[in-house]
């Protein structure tokens, strides 16, 4: 999982006492890897799900639920996901590979069971 350029600077902008908050995060869906900043090969299904977390610990923090998609846009294997800090626009924030390839069809249900992130 890749961290964007966006959050780098804001992460580091808050040891200079810079406020920096994420009301909710949203996920999107991508055919291919979506680069660092989440724009590249975005899925047919635009919508994005928002997400909810349990506490961070040891360095990790994962989703509580999983995000579901009903009756996606079209046909197409799904690899990666993107997340960010607005249902539309916004701010990329963190972009990802699934840990398995999902070939869906269009009208099929997708759901992002888990979503984990780790610092280092």
């Amino acid at each position: 999982m890749s961290i964007s350029n966006y959050l780098e600077d804001k992460l580091l902008d808050t040891l200079r006492n810079q406020s920096f908050a994420v009301t909710t995060v949203y996920a999107q869906l991508h055919t291919g890897d979506p680069g660092e900043d989440g724009t590249a090969n975005v899925a047919s299904e635009t919508t994005r799900k928002s997400l909810t977390w349990n506490a961070a610990s040891g360095g990790s923090m994962a989703t509580s639920a999983a995000a579901s998609w009903t009756s996606v846009a079209a046909t197409e294997t799904l690899t990666h996901f993107s997340l960010w800090d607005a249902s539309t626009s916004g701010n990329c924030l963190f972009a990802g590979a699934l840990s398995a390839s999902a070939s869906v069809v269009a009208g099929d249900n997708f759901d992002l069971d888990t979503v984990t992130l780790t610092l280092d």
